[in-house]
């Protein structure tokens, strides 16, 4: 049976036209993605400034508000447990927003978060403020995550995950510096000014740069809620919060190891915290490309690093040269970030949101276990380069969750 030449003809002209769509989407995503990752990176830089700057105001603030330095560092922890319990929350009460009008949700609530900190007229006020502030960053960061990961292609998703992320770190080496030093001269209360301001710019960047992508369909605070449900959601998030801890354990200490052991003297503290910053952009730079050639070796690889550069801390601190290449390499266990991101996107099944926003409280549980256990090596007078061999077993630690997690899914196959 021959077909008509009408019929062919129709046939190839379908066949084209469906090849068309794909590669007319695909061409669209790609006009949209460098506007959206700007957007998303301007975002993540006014977060990362106005998380990180209050660390370096916190004589500034005590004085202020009459209160002891310790006291006004708790400000920080308030901060991050509203990362903490913001990020799972937020991510399943908006399970079904569109993502752009999430987005924009959440950087007007960070915004309004600094410029009412900026006003609080007392101690308790601020820290009301700052755990308002810290609500929308994990979920802000899951969201925009992602929106870079749609956008690119298959094989660029961490790439496109650590260009978001580069925000981030980016502001520990231009916008932290800047709030603060306008925090020292004008007054603290600037320095969120600033952070609010920055965060308004990122709102008009969301709003006329990412698309308007549509929640994953049959999205609901249920189908997001299943993630919990999920062994491998749990040890991954497990690598991060014990893992990441290691960098905490170290750079919370930093200041004082680098003057009482390596000598520096205060005046050398901004290089040292450059060296960090550069450190951290390098290394969200470099983990994310070998993230996307191979995501489990990354991972495997990025701890025993971790493990490296955490425990030769405590032969090299003792040099101001070696010191200062040991802080480097401490920045670059940022590294690890993206690669986590994306394991947690393809272990979480439907409930994306809820996933990709709790990497960010994982990585804040590592902030406050990092420098808790630091700071006991420190008190039971193990010294300030014990926090070294504390980072290291935490790395090993993350290599255990890791282990079990690549063991789970073996035996989760085996079942299939």
């Amino acid at each position: 049976m021959h077909s008509s030449p009408s019929l062919s003809a129709s046939s190839s002209s379908a066949a084209s036209s469906s090849q068309a769509v794909p590669a007319a989407a695909a061409a669209q995503r790609q006009r949209a993605f460098w506007p959206a990752v700007v957007a998303l990176g301007v975002g993540g830089f006014a977060i990362g400034t106005g998380e990180f700057v209050i660390m370096g105001l916190l004589p500034e603030v005590a004085r202020d508000l009459g209160v002891s330095i310790p006291q006004a560092g708790h400000v920080i922890s308030a901060y991050a447990l509203g990362v903490v319990l913001g990020a799972p929350v937020l991510a399943v009460l908006a399970a079904g927003w569109p993502r752009r009008t999430l987005l924009l949700a959440l950087m007007a609530l960070f915004a309004l978060g600094n410029f009412a900190s900026a006003l609080a007229p007392g101690y308790l006020s601020l820290n009301l403020l700052r755990f308002i502030a810290g609500l929308p960053h994990g979920t802000y960061f899951g969201v925009a995550a992602l929106v870079a990961a749609a956008l690119a292609p298959p094989e660029r998703r961490a790439s496109a995950v650590g260009l978001v992320m580069s925000g981030l770190t980016s502001a520990t080496l231009v916008g932290v510096p800047i709030a603060a030093w306008l925090g020292q001269h004008v007054g603290w209360r600037a320095a969120f000014v600033l952070v609010g301001a920055i965060a308004v710019l990122a709102c008009v960047l969301v709003r006329r740069g990412v698309p308007d992508l549509p929640a994953a369909q049959g999205a609901s605070p249920l189908r997001e809620l299943g993630a919990l449900a999920k062994p491998q959601v749990w040890l991954t998030l497990g690598i991060g919060a014990i893992g990441f801890g290691g960098m905490f354990a170290v750079f919370s200490y930093i200041k004082p190891t680098l003057i009482e052991v390596a000598g520096l003297s205060i005046d050398a503290m901004p290089l040292m915290l450059a060296l960090f910053g550069i450190g951290m952009v390098v290394g969200n730079l470099v983990g994310s490309r070998l993230a996307d050639k191979s995501l489990r070796g990354t991972i495997a690889a990025l701890l025993v690093w971790n493990a490296v550069v955490l425990g030769s801390f405590a032969f090299t601190a003792g040099q101001p040269v070696t010191a200062s290449i040991s802080v480097f390499l401490i920045g670059t266990i940022v590294a690890i970030a993206p690669a986590l991101q994306i394991r947690l996107m393809d272990v979480a099944g439907e409930a994306q949101t809820l996933s990709a926003a709790l990497n960010h409280s994982a990585f804040n549980i590592a902030n406050a276990l990092g420098a808790w256990l630091g700071g006991v090596a420190i008190a039971a007078g193990l010294g300030w380069t014990s926090t070294g061999w504390v980072g290291t077993a935490l790395a090993l630690g993350g290599m255990l969750m890791f282990a079990a997690s690549l063991l789970q899914e073996r035996r989760a196959a085996r079942r299939g």
